[in-house]
């Protein structure tokens, strides 16, 4: 009885010994990358970061077409903007000041910023910049930053 109390002893000790030095060895456990035995899961390649990341309003969105939006004026009650982005990112804007009887008319073309989410008109007199977004556009000021303030949701254009 004495000589099995032993051998249950030791083999109890031998068992602790065994998996306390596993845990206190990080390098014991199996590593998926460096052990050829490790299960991996399996890599779906059609989803990847970099298609993720190439997703934007340039490829994503149905942007071409016309915009309206009145947008506020100093000295008269509004400007009613009509705004035509075309496929070949050409453009055409319409800015028409109420109850003063004048209209400014320029074409031009676009680019698009490197997210792929702005775009910054060329035209003669015309350089605004536009977040492009599900059927709208919103005004930037000339830095590129959202226009802030009471009136910020003036400078929303919706698509026609």
């Amino acid at each position: 009885m004495k000589k099995t109390i032993q051998i249950l002893g030791i083999a109890l000790a031998s068992l602790v010994v065994s998996c306390t030095q596993k845990d206190k060895n990080p390098e014991a456990e199996m590593n998926p990358k460096t052990d050829p035995m490790a299960i991996q899961a399996p890599v779906d390649s059609t989803k990847t970061n970099s298609v993720a990341a190439s997703d934007n309003s340039e490829n994503s969105l149905d942007w071409d077409g016309t915009y309206e939006a009145t947008v506020p004026c100093a000295d008269c009650p509004g400007i009613k903007t009509t705004l035509v982005l075309s496929k070949d990112k050409s453009f055409k804007i319409t800015e028409e000041y109420l109850e003063r009887n004048s209209k400014n008319e320029d074409t031009g073309t676009f680019t698009w910023d490197s997210s792929g989410s702005i775009i910054t008109l060329n035209g003669k007199t015309s350089k605004y910049k536009y977040k492009v977004g599900e059927n709208t556009l919103k005004q930037l000021d000339m830095e590129g930053k959202p226009i802030d303030g009471p009136n910020k949701a003036l400078y929303i254009f919706k698509k026609k």
